[in-house]
């Protein structure tokens, strides 16, 4: 990773610059990765896309969660979340960061109040993805999905394809037929845990992808690479695998003319929608991983 990569990711964990990001609201360029700071603003968002024929992934933002009343009200907009996408009849999933329920807490209240979320899901035929986060959560991330896959029928879970761990993973994750996000990974992790050359992140990716659509799962194909997408769409062709088996994922706000044109050549298009207040740790995580975002954002500071 580039150095200017690395600093972003280093201050999207810096508490002070988040709290300094809330007081001042969404600036300089944050707008365009994030869908504002309010639900209405939020419901407007999905609404504009699933009118161009794409559905979404809605996630109220959080970061450094620390006490039991910050999980419980994080689990509280979550909620709220839901009954967004009820209400107004959007087509779109829920997806749930769980250090932000209480798992550096302690992984009984996280998941009660996990369970809590599944259950208002579930009453509004509604599925719940859970994120994947840095290195030291991976495990305990997959530990809950495993126990909650055993009682839910909509919830599914993130692999990042940058990790040496995620090919061993699939293989137990096959054992549920997991319904998978897969993605290369956004956190700054070591070489003595994850791949440190982009090339072998991205044959990795290839392989975990495939493997996952050829074991019958369903996967939630999360790139924005031209060739990698159209790879998949030949890859699923020639092995009879059909487009109900899997959809292109993309973040809001980065390539947004590819996504409609592969809503218009049929393919199911879901885009990542973030909203709330706490969304400066995401920001510098999309500005770390693209030096294209980081030349927006510069355009429109100084504008």
């Amino acid at each position: 990773m580039s150095l200017s990569g690395r600093f972003f990711l280093a201050l999207s964990t810096n508490k002070l610059a988040n709290k300094m990001a809330k007081k001042y609201g969404l600036k300089f360029g944050a707008q365009r990765f994030v869908a504002g700071d309010s639900p209405d603003n939020a419901v407007r968002t999905v609404q504009e896309l699933n009118r161009n024929g794409m559905a979404a992934m809605l996630n109220y933002l959080g970061e450094f969660v620390r006490t039991e009343q910050e999980a419980e009200e994080a689990t509280v907009n979550w909620i709220k979340t839901l009954d967004l996408i009820h209400d107004n009849k959007l087509d779109c999933n829920l997806s749930v960061k769980i250090t932000s329920l209480g798992l550096d807490i302690e992984k009984e209240q996280c998941l009660k109040n996990l369970r809590r979320i599944l259950d208002y899901a579930k009453e509004r035929d509604i599925f719940v993805r859970i994120e994947m986060e840095d290195y030291t959560h991976c495990q305990p991330t997959l530990d809950i999905f495993y126990e909650l896959a055993k009682e839910y029928d909509n919830i599914g879970t993130v692999i990042q394809a940058y990790l040496y761990r995620t090919e061993n993973d699939l293989e137990e994750l096959n054992k549920y037929n997991a319904n998978l996000r897969i993605v290369k990974g956004a956190y700054q992790e070591s070489a003595e845990v994850a791949f440190p050359k982009k090339e072998d992140v991205d044959k990795n990716y290839d392989k975990i992808v495939k493997t996952h659509l050829l074991n019958g799962n369903y996967a939630g194909i999360a790139t924005h690479d031209d060739v990698a997408i159209e790879e998949f769409i030949r890859f699923a062709k020639e092995n009879d695998i059909p487009k109900t088996q899997f959809e292109f994922q993309f973040l809001y706000g980065i390539r947004s003319e590819l996504q409609k044109e592969l809503a218009k050549r049929g393919y199911k298009v879901r885009v990542y929608v973030p909203y709330g207040t706490d969304w400066f740790g995401y920001f510098m995580r999309r500005l770390a991983e693209r030096p294209e975002n980081v030349k927006f954002v510069m355009k429109n500071a100084f504008r």
